[in-house]
């Protein structure tokens, strides 16, 4: 009877002590540091189950609060003001077992803005050590390193002999290995809301798709100059511009294909300016549009595309091929093109490419230079549409069925946040999911990929209604403003 008594009061002391720690439990993480790293994971909550500072530097208190919990976000702090960590959609069990865990990753949040650092788990590489020590990511970053203040980072390769995270500790955390705080959270996905009825609405069948293919084959440019309408690719670095050519050129020719070199790069892959024309088949006519694709925009100043290179493109003076050069802009004079460019090498559409995981992640730099690019994009009369892609990696619902996306109420916050910052109408925004890791086609994700080539025809269809005969003299001011000549040789009104 005392036993029993005695484990009565143990219980509720530890009961009692358990409430005062999670009332003691606030979040050292600004609002906006929350939000960013939760853009890197979805929609997704955080509740904070671990702080060192309350429970404790000891494994045992760390595996107390977080082991079987499902997918975690540990966040630590260190004395120069570094807020670093990483994630792991594996629970922690304290098996002693290597975890494969292909979602894991590490992350910098910048200390004076800027979107977050990822350094993903290297391809088959193993994530951690499920072990009763404290968390570790690849036996190479150890947090609360002997249930003391610190972190400890070794150069060891876990089991398959290689690297499992390519790091760099002074930009991971400034080489600073004091901790002045750990925290963990569990992070919960957000069960998507879905609309009453689709916000836009699709035909998902095979008929469908076959009817838009056949309505781009016959498409004929409104301009009889013309034989192909040019659309120019712009975006971000990794957005998924050059995904989306190699998507588009796999449905026409029935198969995967990768001719555009795309992947995940912290640079762009894309140095170069390239027309990529699409056949109909293997053996079959070019199509009547050309897909140019260009260099990935970044946020630094003489890094990534530059906005002059841009204009130069609108007006069909850089050629197929052209190095682009991050520090100094296309000349006119450069590669003899300042010879007077026709309509049919002019650009008829601009299509901005944005990762619908990363839209709340966009910087002030980005947006600024997005705007500087649709001011000169604007003062030329081409109209615009922007892609949003990776809707699949933003949202669990359409993931598992892609033909919930014009149901999904976080889909449709993600759109009507694209046309707030970049400023163009809800209706020009069209999500889509481009061919990365699939080895056949998928019906839904063509229906999306064509879906949005036709509306790029029709408004490309609109550039040439707006460049008929009454509207020559405008354009023409317009054309001489920007050092550039009317097609067939005319002369610039005056």
């Amino acid at each position: 009877m005392y036993r029993d008594l005695a484990l009565r009061k143990h219980t509720q002391k530890r009961k009692y002590a358990d409430s005062l720690s999670m009332a003691n439990l606030i979040s050292n993480l600004s609002n906006e540091e929350k939000q960013q790293l939760c853009a890197l994971l979805g929609d997704v909550e955080l509740s904070l189950l671990y702080k060192a500072s309350v429970h404790g530097y000891d494994a045992s208190a760390f595996h107390q609060r977080c082991d079987h919990q499902g997918p975690t976000l540990l966040v630590a702090y260190n004395y120069s003001g570094y807020v670093f960590g990483g994630y792991t959609s594996a629970d922690y069990t304290q098996s002693g077992g290597y975890i494969t865990d292909d979602k894991a990753f590490l992350f910098n949040v910048p200390k004076h803005g800027g979107n977050p650092i990822t350094i993903k788990v290297n391809s088959g590489c193993y994530a951690r050590v499920d072990d009763s020590g404290g968390p570790n990511f690849g036996q190479q970053l150890f947090f609360c390193y002997n249930n003391q203040q610190t972190i400890y980072y070794q150069a060891y390769k876990i089991g398959r002999g290689s690297y499992s995270f390519s790091l760099n500790t002074s930009v991971l955390y400034g080489n600073d290995t004091a901790l002045s705080e750990c925290e963990v959270y569990k992070v919960t996905q957000i069960v998507s809301q879905v609309e009453e009825k689709p916000w836009r609405n699709v035909l998902w069948n095979a008929k469908q798709k076959q009817e838009l293919m056949k309505c781009i084959k016959d498409y004929k440019p409104l301009e009889s100059s013309v034989n192909r309408i040019r659309i120019l690719m712009i975006g971000p670095v990794g957005a998924g511009k050059s995904s989306f050519f190699n998507s588009i050129n796999s449905i026409f020719m029935g198969r995967m294909t990768s001719k555009a070199m795309a992947g995940s790069s912290g640079t762009s892959l894309t140095t170069q300016f390239r027309t990529y024309p699409v056949k109909d088949g293997r053996e079959g006519k070019p199509l009547p549009f050309v897909l140019c694709d260009t260099m990935g925009l970044e946020e630094q100043s003489g890094a990534g595309l530059d906005i002059e290179d841009i204009s130069c493109i609108l007006q069909g003076l850089i050629p197929d091929r052209y190095q682009f050069n991050p520090v100094a802009a296309f000349h006119p004079n450069e590669q003899k093109a300042s010879r007077s460019a026709s309509l049919q090498e002019r650009i008829h559409c601009v299509v901005y490419i944005i990762d619908a995981t990363k839209v709340s992640l966009m910087s002030s730099k980005l947006e600024e230079k997005l705007a500087g690019i649709r001011k000169k994009v604007n003062s030329l009369g081409v109209p615009q549409i922007v892609l949003m892609t990776k809707v699949d990696e933003a949202c669990p619902l359409v993931e598992e069925d892609l033909q919930k996306v014009y149901i999904s109420s976080y889909i449709k916050t993600k759109v009507q946040e694209v046309s707030s910052r970049l400023g163009v109408p809800v209706s020009c925004v069209l999500p889509v999911k481009n061919y990365s890791q699939e080895l056949e086609l998928n019906l839904s994700c063509d229906v999306l990929l064509l879906t949005a080539l036709q509306q790029m025809l029709r408004f490309a269809d609109d550039y040439f209604d707006d460049i008929s005969p009454q509207n020559r003299f405008v354009l023409g001011v317009v054309l001489r403003k920007h050092l550039i000549a009317l097609p067939h040789g005319e002369r610039v009104p005056q």
